[in-house]
């Protein structure tokens, strides 16, 4: 960075959601020697300005009051460099840099660690990434939590008393953050403290040309590069949605009281388990889906199932949407819509777009580096994880589907392993499971029958209604299924689709059948415990040829 230029720290008051944050941004990208603007979420209520030496301060916070929005600087500094970082600005000062400091670069980081490499990790926003800071930690402890509540409020045993409480929702949303920042700090800061040569930079770095990267104005030379900058929620363009605003996953799971009713586009798994989490807790939910089901990428007879789950507890869910304009007014929002043929209007008062994920790829200078980007802006990379600059590598939700922390860590150490090692092993991704954690779950890992038959599989398959499970029935959780798909020439198994209270803990069975090539037969020929929800598959496998309501529940 120029001695010319200043940074400036500024406190954002009246954001609301995402909209808001592009607003100020915006605002204050337009005065005049503003350099960069760095504003990593509504949330952060702060924002970093970088500007030549003679911008007034007042420009600034004048610029977003006139946004709508009240700021105030913090503090004003010329730049310099962070404690750790090197002094020098020549030679190959790391042998690997990550770019993003979530699950695939410390991941990556530490395998490179463990080789014996030099590694910095560059983090611009929080560290921890996605998972542990906006998605599955908070969401799951929210989730459950709301459970557990609507279990109390409506016990499955006549023998036990309802309750009337309402939900201490601050409190949740207190000991949610509480839980996040503890494990921001123990499974991510202080796991890079305990590895030698393992440094965080925390600033905004970006690739200056195919081996030099900037963090903070220093430029370092790093032997190899990793790309892992994440995703961030996409909303669709619908006109009048930027201008009204709407919260996105992050926001929602930060509102510090509740609607009295939401609004949820969007039928995916964010969207249904944010549903139902804020139907448990008293709020009016109503699901709008452009597509003709539900849970789009299940078996159809999961979609279905769910359906009927997530409508019993008071949920309406309406498909075949289609958007064409979001108001906002002071009672809330109104979505204007078609569907089969017809206008039709909902309202709300709050509105949460759960539309899906775009990687987080713009600003990078990846041009400038020769790292070409794929239509939703993902970055391309061959089988070792490579870009088209062989010295850059990428790895997790940077590269788009599939978007999972568990398959974004594994390519960070893969990455590391291919960039530092002598003998480079390809991704694999044939096999990944996943989880959707409604009530009851959904867990899938392999083939749907119809990508099976798509793929020239001679297919049978069987249905398992989970009422046939001891264990459904003990626990009173009766509502859900299991599919399997099969090769009906080989008996081999080729999808386990699984529509159950913890279908996510049985999941893994399938999921080493399928990488293995087991057959069905082997599934029943297995011991599985009694009145566990893994014995599902093993009945599931016997209703390829048997009725098994005709089998005991404890001889089957």
């Amino acid at each position: 960075m120029e001695a010319a230029e200043v940074e400036l720290q500024l406190e954002i008051q009246g954001m609301h959601c995402p909209g808001c944050a592009t607003h100020v941004r915006q605002a204050l990208e337009q005065v005049t020697g503003v350099v960069h603007v760095e504003l990593p979420d509504w949330q952060a209520g702060r924002a970093t300005v970088r500007a030549t030496s003679g911008t007034r301060s007042a420009e600034l916070v004048e610029a977003v009051h006139q946004a709508g929005y009240r700021a105030r600087i913090l503090q004003e500094q010329t730049p310099q460099a962070q404690p750790g970082q090197r002094t020098s600005g020549h030679g190959e000062d790391y042998d690997l840099l990550t770019i993003g400091g979530g699950s695939a670069a410390f991941a990556a980081a530490i395998r490179a660690a463990e080789l014996g490499a030099r590694v910095a990790i560059v983090e611009k926003g929080t560290l921890g990434g996605t998972c542990v800071n906006f998605g599955c930690v908070p969401s799951k402890t929210l989730i459950r939590a709301a459970q557990l509540y609507a279990q109390a409020r409506r016990p499955r045993f006549p023998g036990l008393p309802a309750t009337d409480g309402r939900p201490a929702w601050e409190r949740l949303i207190e000991e949610k953050d509480a839980l996040v920042t503890r494990l921001r700090e123990q499974k991510y800061r202080a796991v890079a403290a305990s590895y030698t040569g393992l440094d965080l930079l925390e600033g905004e770095a970006r690739l200056l040309d195919d081996h030099r990267v900037a963090v903070n104005g220093r430029v370092y030379r790093p032997g190899r590069i990793l790309l892992a900058t994440g995703s961030r929620p996409w909303a669709p363009p619908i006109p009048g949605l930027e201008a009204a605003g709407y919260l996105d996953s992050t926001a929602a799971l930060a509102l510090k009281t509740l609607p009295s009713s939401l609004l949820v586009l969007g039928g995916g798994a964010i969207g249904l388990e944010l549903a139902q989490l804020f139907a448990r807790v008293g709020v009016r939910v109503t699901v709008l889906e452009a597509l003709p089901r539900i849970a789009p990428g299940e078996e159809p007879e999961i979609s279905q199932a769910l359906t009927e789950a997530l409508t019993a507890e008071g949920i309406t869910i309406f498909t075949g949407v289609r958007v064409s304009r979001v108001e906002r007014d002071s009672t809330g929002y109104a979505v204007h819509a078609m569907r089969d043929g017809q206008p039709e209007s909902h309202r709300a008062e709050q509105l949460l777009v759960a539309t899906g994920r775009h990687p987080a790829t713009d600003g990078l200078g990846l041009e400038h580096a020769g790292v070409e980007r794929g239509q939703r802006g993902e970055i391309l990379v061959n089988e070792f994880l490579q870009t088209t600059n062989p010295r850059i590598y990428a790895a997790g939700d940077c590269l788009g589907e599939p978007m999972f922390v568990y398959v974004a860590a594994q390519a960070g150490s893969l990455a590391a392993q291919n960039a530092l090692g002598d003998e480079p092993r390809p991704r694999d991704l044939s096999v990944v499971p996943r989880v959707t954690f409604t009530d009851p779950q959904i867990a899938s890992v392999g083939l749907r029958q119809a990508d099976a038959e798509a793929a020239g599989f001679t297919v049978r398959t069987a249905l398992l209604d989970i009422r046939e499970l001891a264990r459904a029935v003990v626990d009173g959780e009766t509502h859900g299924l299991v599919k399997l798909v099969a090769d009906a020439r080989t008996g081999r198994l080729l999808g386990a689709h699984v529509l159950a209270g913890s279908a996510g803990d049985v999941l893994q069975e399938a999921t080493l059948a399928i990488r293995y090539g087991l057959r069905v037969q082997d599934l029943i020929e297995t011991l599985h415990p009694y009145l566990t929800t893994a014995e599902a598959l093993r009945l599931a496998a016997l209703a390829f040829e048997r009725d098994v309501s005709r089998l005991s529940c404890c001889a089957a």
